[in-house]
């Protein structure tokens, strides 16, 4: 069903375009030119969203903030040059030790990212910039004018051992976490785990199924990104609500461990979830990969590219569905490509789908749409588990 759509859309663009031709030959493909004013028409109308964007408290003062065109891969002038329209900023802390010391800490730099999050949409820009917690708060705000800001929790790690804090991350916009990052804790294996074969909990921990019901309860959508194989196919068949890899590509075309392999994109098909294809160099060229786990110099490997990514992005949608697939950039993380190096850049993004033949519909999809259907459906099944309990 979807290859035909998209070959359609190529015909009649240059059909309208170029006319009618006396021959009997197929119809001549847009030039570059004419697919990059399709592309500048559909990405002002669509809503764009990238659901990772890491970030550094140390540019969310007062004195230095993104109102300014910071040395950051995303910043609001960036936003507006690319056409961004949605954000979710990171409240990322990396693994450390597990115990009262380790907790203390990293639940202190979980707040102060949230913090900083608030003070930019709060304090500093709020004529630019508002931070959204569901998909009606996404559209009035874009329907204003203005930037939207989202947050998601890499890392559950700052929960310690107080499933309380979970409510607290919620009522500060926290609206998906990951159970594990890179390194194994008290709720999940990491697919760290996979290069050593080292696992704690054969998955999920007995407190990473509590938590699972809690984000269901709640209404914060399960990021599967970081987790080990185990642990997400056990998230996926516990979790009553769909689940989204916020920053993950397909493994069949880059053999990396953060990469999901066919039985987990199949498994989130079914689970309703959606996979945000992520623009990190090493997760969407395997030429890349394979060089930097041989310990090569990147200089001496060809730059991934959005062309690159996009072939993620089709291998995918032809897997498991369109319904299924978005797109995230893990800018200032790790990610951007030649082509897409960071936000400024975004429109290359909707030119390559629109060379793809993708149709206006299909990338919005993938822009936003699939993101917030999922988000909708999380929040709907917690307003039922609430009313249940």
């Amino acid at each position: 069903m979807l290859k035909p759509s998209r070959f359609s859309l190529l015909a009649l663009v240059s059909l309208l375009v170029l006319g009618c031709s006396e021959s009997t030959d197929s119809p001549t493909p847009p030039s570059e030119e004419e697919i990059a004013d399709i592309a500048r028409g559909i990405h002002e109308r669509v809503i764009t969203l990238d659901t990772h964007a890491d970030i550094n408290t140390s540019n969310f003062t007062h004195e230095t903030n993104y109102t300014q065109n910071l040395d950051t891969q995303v910043n609001l002038p960036k936003m507006d040059a690319g056409g961004l329209d949605v954000a979710f900023f990171i409240v990322y802390t990396g693994q450390g030790e597990l115990g009262p010391d380790g907790y203390r800490a990293a639940y202190e730099n979980a707040i102060d990212k949230f913090n900083a999050i608030h003070r930019l949409a709060e304090e500093i820009a709020p004529n630019q910039i508002e931070l959204a917690y569901n998909s009606d708060d996404v559209r009035r705000i874009i329907a204003s004018g203005k930037k939207v800001a989202m947050i998601g929790i890499e890392n559950a790690y700052p929960v310690g051992p107080d499933l309380s804090n979970i409510e607290k991350f919620y009522d500060m916009g926290g609206r998906y976490m990951s159970l594990a990052h890179n390194g194994h804790n008290q709720f999940s294996d990491s697919n760290t785990g996979e290069a050593d074969g080292v696992y704690w909990h054969g998955g999920l921990s007995e407190m990473g199924r509590f938590a699972i019901k809690e984000m269901n309860r709640l209404g914060i959508m399960i990021d599967i990104s970081h987790p080990s194989k185990d642990s997400i196919m056990q998230t996926l068949a516990l979790s009553r609500a769909p689940v989204i890899a916020s920053h993950s590509s397909a493994r069949a075309l880059t053999d990396h461990s953060r990469n999901l392999d066919d039985e987990m994109l199949l498994a989130l098909k079914d689970n309703g979830g959606v996979i945000q294809t992520v623009a990190f160099g090493t997760y969407v060229s395997e030429l890349r990969r394979a060089h930097w786990a041989s310990g090569g110099d990147f200089a001496d490997a060809p730059p991934a590219t959005v062309s690159d990514f996009v072939d993620h992005i089709d291998y995918m949608v032809n897997l498991i569905g369109i319904e299924h697939v978005g797109i995230s950039s893990d800018f200032d993380g790790g990610g951007g490509l030649t082509g897409w190096n960071d936000a400024s850049e975004t429109l290359n993004v909707t030119s390559e789908l629109v060379r793809r033949g993708y149709t206006e519909e299909e990338i919005a999809m993938m822009w936003s749409g699939n993101l917030l259907r999922v988000l909708d459906e999380v929040q709907r099944i917690a307003e039922e588990i609430q009313s249940e309990a």
